[in-house]
């Protein structure tokens, strides 16, 4: 791909070329200044580590995606302000984030996730039994999608019944958050809030072991949170517990198909698999990329930023620097041993609160797909999803190939 053909905020570009662009700009201008963007583009590692952990520096206040620079730029204001004004964690800065943050730390801590194992397991054995090999299967829509979608209802206390909604809904914030509100869109989350009303209210009078009856005991300096700052946590868990996990499933899946190889080894060890998940996250970087802006003038490497300057933090990009994960950073590896240094949950003060739950999820789908056919092929037309956000797949269809015998 020519640099001329540079877009990376055009969801068209992630369907071309946009490995080889990136690598050009790691090595040649790993600050660079993308003019019709009016932003700084943080291609390797060192320099998005840097700008993430100094979160006082570089504000999420102001707009975490792309499309939000255009609004800022255009006067409009950026803030995904939610029910009663309240705002999403992800646009927090400190100190406000890490008070808000702890109230929900204990529910994705990796010991409560190893609890949570043997549900996690269940739902990805119904799913699997759900699959006819003898047919073509949709690995998105029958593997990928039901396992984290119904982990995370169940954590929040969604019921089975609710699951199709709830899903809908999951979309249509997604597709919002890419910046494609559409009336559509804004029907689904006026829906899901009121939704999240009702079940906020039915939790006051009957509290229950979930996330929703977590949050509403909580106290932030001995205040307890109000509906509106509920409502934006549900939102975020949604997406956070949810679609990201789906994407790193689905994408996973077609690098292993991709690269038999690979799978064969994970097949003759499952003992691989942990590290493989981590190759995983590397290879696919489920997010492509969140902003920042800059609150003062300052440097990052040794380039100026001025106050007010956004700058995108490129995670796809920063998971294939060579200067982290060598030579082969551009290969698929699933005993590569630096894989856990991937940032595909971000870094720092915003570091995904659902990476255990997303790893635990991943890790034991794989095992339990190996287990049964340890061997799928790609049966027709992949389709991704069209997003300068996520990098997902829409529907990958494939043959799950012979049982393990």
């Amino acid at each position: 791909m020519p640099l001329s053909d540079f877009e990376p905020e055009a969801a068209a570009f992630y369907g071309r070329d946009p490995e080889h662009a990136f690598a050009h700009l790691r090595t040649h201008d790993p600050v660079s200044w993308y003019a019709p963007g009016q932003f700084w583009c943080l291609t390797r590692q060192a320099e998005i580590r840097d700008v993430s952990r100094n979160a006082r520096t570089f504000s999420s206040a102001h707009g975490i995606q792309m499309f939000q620079i255009a609004e800022a730029h255009a006067g409009k204001p950026v803030a995904a302000d939610g029910a009663d004004g309240a705002m999403s964690i992800l646009q927090m800065d400190p100190p406000e984030h890490l008070r808000h943050r702890t109230l929900v730390m204990s529910a994705f801590r990796p010991r409560y996730m190893e609890q949570l194992e043997t549900r996690i397991r269940e739902i990805a054995v119904e799913t699997l039994d759900a699959c006819d090999p003898t047919g073509e299967v949709d690995f998105v829509e029958q593997i990928a999608v039901p396992l984290p979608m119904r982990v995370i209802a169940e954590m929040i206390g969604v019921p089975p019944e609710d699951a199709g909604d709830f899903r809908r809904w999951s979309d249509s914030i997604i597709e919002a958050g890419g910046g494609g509100m559409t009336e559509q869109t804004l029907q689904d989350m006026g829906e899901l809030f009121a939704y999240f009303t009702t079940s906020i209210e039915e939790h006051h009078a009957t509290p229950r072991d979930d996330i929703i009856t977590m949050l509403l005991e909580a106290e932030i300096d001995g205040e307890c949170l109000g509906k509106g700052e509920i409502l934006m946590f549900l939102l975020t868990l949604l997406v956070a517990g949810n679609e990201t996990t789906r994407n790193l499933i689905a994408g996973g899946g077609r690098a292993l198909a991709d690269h038999p190889d690979q799978r064969a080894k994970l097949a003759v060890d499952p003992t691989l698999l942990p590290g493989a998940v981590d190759e995983m996250l590397r290879w696919v970087s489920p997010v492509r990329s969140f902003v920042r802006r800059a609150q003062v003038d300052t440097t990052i490497g040794d380039t100026p930023i001025r106050a007010e300057d956004y700058v995108v933090l490129f995670y796809g990009s920063g998971n294939r620097d060579e200067a982290v994960f060598g030579p082969t950073a551009g290969a698929f590896d699933v005993t590569r041993a630096e894989a856990f240094r991937h940032i595909a949950f971000g870094f720092g003060e915003h570091l995904c609160l659902g990476a255990a739950l997303a790893k635990v999820e991943a890790r034991v789908m794989f095992e339990e797909l190996l287990g049964r056919w340890p061997t799928w092929e790609i049966a027709g037309d992949i389709v991704p999803l069209e997003s300068c956000l996520m990098n997902g797949l829409v529907h990958m269809p494939v043959q799950l190939g012979s049982p393990r015998v």
